[in-house]
Parts: C-alpha cells; structure tokens; sequence
C-alpha cells in the first residue's frame, strides 16, 4: 500500500507538470507517452497473441500524433510552415502504412494479417485517444491547460470515488465479466464525486459554465469506465493481470490511462460540437 500510494503521489506530480509547464512540454510529454504506450500494448500483445510491427507501428502512431499536433500547434510558428510540415508527416503516412503489410511478406507467419491487424489497433487504440487528448488544450484556439487539466482531475475524481464507494458500499456487480470488482454502487458513486468536483471547478474554470463542467464529467465517468472495461476484457482475452510493472503498485501505463482512451474523443466532441 505504502508503495501504492508514492508511486501515486509522484505520478500526480509529473501528470501535473506536463500540462502545467507550457505548450512545448505539453506536446511532447505526450506524444512521449503516447510512443511508450503503445510500445506496453505491443509488448503485451507478443507474449501469446501475435506479432505486431512494433517499429513501423510506433514510427506510424507518432506520425500522427505528430502531425495532427503540428497542424493545431500553428500559434508558434507561421501557418505556411506549419500546414507543410504537417502534411509531410501525414502524407508519408500511405507509405509507412504501406510497409507494415510489405514486410509480412517476408516474415515467415502463420497469421500475418494477425500481426497487421494488431499493429494498427494499437494506434487506434493508443494513439488516437492521445491526440484527442492533446487536442483539448487548443479546442479554444490557443493552448489552454485548463481543459486537460480538467479532464485529468475529473478522471482521477471519478476513479477515487469509484474505488472508495464501492469498497464501502459495492453490493452489485457492474460487469463481472470482465471486472469482478467493479459495483454499481461505486459506478454511481463516481459519478456524484465527480460532478460534485465539476462544481468546484466550473467557479474558478469560467471557459463553459457548470452545467457543461458537469456533462463533462459525467461523460468521463460513464465513458472512462467503459474504457476501463474494455481494457480488463482486453487483458483477459491475453491472459494477463497487469498492463506492465513500469509504476509499483499501480501496474503499467495502460492501466493507468484505460479511462482516457474512450473518454478523450468523446469529451473534444462536446466541446467542439455543443460547449463550443
């Protein structure tokens, strides 16, 4: 537990900085991240699923990110230039893709589209969520950390709420398919904690008043378990208990990020479609 809880404290701490120390390390921290994820999803997949193309695949997912990145991040450098560095790395893209099934070819599987299929369901799983994510500093125009950072804090409200209600007063299984722990009673808990922190919120966040403070995080709540249900049937279906060993206590960076990966282009969808 003791482990737990400073492995806890440190990774709150760097989750912080990274969108509290400005645009550039914003940017790359999670383009970083998003490499090394994607790296744990690949890893896991070896063990006994197949055999994805873990360079090509990461070279690819960071392309996107990226260039997606390049084409939103335009306020620092002149726009003719950002458009062209952006469409060099995503024009490259139908090339590097290409390769992914070219060298199956040569590799002497029984399954080859197997390994392809997996490659790139890593970067839709991994990579996309990621971009989203980055995409909500800017969904105002300029880098904004207040959205990221909101997210973050309602993600990890609706995570500690979860866990303390349903430890408390968890009776009834959720999905215990896929996650025998998981209640309702800790589902709805986590829910009223985090639109009770969206209150909080929204009277020092004035971008969007408190009824969309609180869809926000009600759509993280509701969503981001989903993802966490994904990411255990996900686990299950490889036979493995954690996503890696890289945080003590806490087990790998996929488990840590499983609500983000469904919650995060939900989330940019309200604020570009209806909070804007």
């Amino acid at each position: 537990m003791k482990t737990r809880a400073i492995t806890g404290f440190f990774f709150v701490i760097v989750m912080l900085a990274s969108v509290l120390l400005g645009q550039f390390v914003f940017v790359t921290f999670y383009l970083m991240l998003s490499a090394f994820c994607l790296y744990e999803f690949y890893s896991l997949v070896t063990q006994n699923t197949a055999k994805p193309d873990i360079v090509l695949g990461i070279i690819n997912g960071m392309m996107l990110f990226a260039g997606i990145a390049v084409l939103i991040f335009s306020d620092n450098i002149t726009l003719l230039l950002s458009y062209k560095a952006a469409h060099s790395l995503l024009f490259l893209m139908p090339l590097t893709s290409a390769l992914v099934f070219i060298r199956q070819l040569y590799n002497k599987s029984a399954s080859p589209f197997n390994n392809i299929a997996y490659t790139y369901l890593g970067i839709v799983l991994v990579i996309v969520p990621f971009t989203f994510f980055h995409a909500l500093a800017f969904v105002k125009g300029a880098y904004d950390f207040h959205f990221p950072l909101a997210f973050l804090i309602l993600l990890w409200a609706n995570d500690t709420g979860a866990y303390l209600v349903g430890m408390k007063f968890g009776r009834t299984k959720l999905f215990e398919r896929h996650s025998p722990k998981k209640t309702w009673e800790g589902f709805i808990g986590g829910i009223i904690i985090s639109a009770g922190v969206a209150l909080i919120l929204a009277h020092f966040y004035t971008e969007l008043p408190w009824n969309q403070w609180v869809s926000i995080a009600i759509i993280i709540s509701c969503i981001g378990t989903l993802g966490d249900l994904v990411e255990s049937m996900f686990k299950r279906s490889i036979n493995v208990k954690d996503s890696g060993g890289i945080l003590p206590g806490h087990g790998g960076l996929l488990d840590r990020f499983d609500g983000l990966f469904l919650a995060a282009p939900i989330v940019y969808m309200y604020l570009y479609f209806i909070a804007s």
